[in-house]
């Protein structure tokens, strides 16, 4: 994903996938949690660890090349076996001396509640690995593992839960594309990055009012640290606070509750348009942006801690 150092206060808010300050020491040692006995359907790390892998098998799923093409059929099928509803959101976009044919995929879960959340990640790949140590392989596009398979395979894993036991409440899912396609040194103002989740909020229906937004980005990190994120706790601290107590309660020590980086990602867009959005990421990837971003920097116990937190969320607190 472009999360690129920001060097000015007045670019933080931008469209731009960066960070900015100091990077954070060791994490300190979590205290034990209390885990609550509430039931929530348990996330399986070993599945989402599979949905992950499929991903990578197509190779980069950069914008308009064949892997692609090939895997948005596949997350579309897996959707549309689980969901109650799939519909795919095809634009273009110009691109550095291309136009880039995009998709959202959003699919909808109980879409008859009225109260609903909405979860999403990025499926796109970036297509250049600009941190890679080899200069002449820093212009191929890399396979993303954890930058965009991790979150997305947590999805598609919540979606099969969805559809053996309904959650309480409605849920959505949305797959943007166009997320890493950026280049800041091309692109002063970074408008290439962001695309399919400026596309949504700018054309979602007004009537479309989900209470809040989840963003998962790079949560598959074999040592995975999620601090909280502070564009979110600028804008969504309610949700933040609600996420992270129930990591307490299910005793996902990878949450940590100490600020994080400030990361320009999907989720400004959504909280533009007044969805309160928050991110969960680990920026703290030294395979971010090179062709290292692999299979095997990544666990499937990274995931299942995500994806029990989510879980508990939405079934034990019902969203709230």
């Amino acid at each position: 994903m472009p999360k690129l150092p920001m060097f000015l206060l007045a670019t933080l808010l931008s469209f731009s996938c960066s960070r900015e300050g100091e990077t954070r020491g060791p994490a300190p040692q979590s205290a034990p949690a209390t885990t609550m006995k509430t039931e929530y359907p348990r996330f399986n790390g070993a599945n989402a660890f599979a949905f992950l892998t499929a991903q990578t098998d197509f190779g980069p799923r950069n914008p308009n090349s064949a892997g692609h093409r090939r895997c948005l059929e596949y997350l579309t099928a897996e959707l549309r076996a689980s969901a109650d509803s799939v519909a795919l959101q095809s634009f273009t976009a110009r691109g550095y001396g291309e136009t880039l044919k995009l998709t959202n995929v959003f699919a909808s879960f109980r879409p008859a509640e009225k109260r609903r959340i909405l979860l999403l990640a990025h499926w796109d790949t970036r297509p250049r690995a600009e941190m890679d140590a080899d200069p002449a392989k820093r212009s191929q596009p890399i396979i993303g593992a954890n930058d965009g398979a991790s979150g997305v395979a947590v999805l598609l894993e919540l979606a099969r839960m969805f559809k053996a036991s309904p959650p309480p409440i409605g849920v959505d899912i949305l797959l943007t594309d166009g997320e890493d396609y950026g280049d800041s040194e091309k692109d002063r103002n970074n408008d290439l990055y962001f695309l399919g989740a400026r596309h949504f909020a700018k054309t979602k229906n007004p009537s479309y009012t989900p209470e809040y937004g989840i963003l998962l980005d790079m949560v598959g990190d074999r040592d995975l640290q999620l601090p909280m994120e502070q564009h979110s706790m600028r804008y969504a601290p309610a949700v933040m606070e609600m996420v992270y107590s129930s990591a307490e309660q299910v005793g996902a020590v990878s949450f940590l509750r100490v600020p994080g980086e400030l990361v320009a990602d999907d989720h400004l867009p959504l909280n533009e348009a007044g969805i309160p959005t928050i991110d969960i990421i680990d920026f703290q990837y030294p395979h971010w942006h090179t062709h290292q971003d692999t299979p095997d920097k990544c666990a499937p116990e990274s995931l299942e801690e995500v994806g029990n937190v989510l879980s508990y969320v939405i079934y034990a607190r019902k969203g709230r």
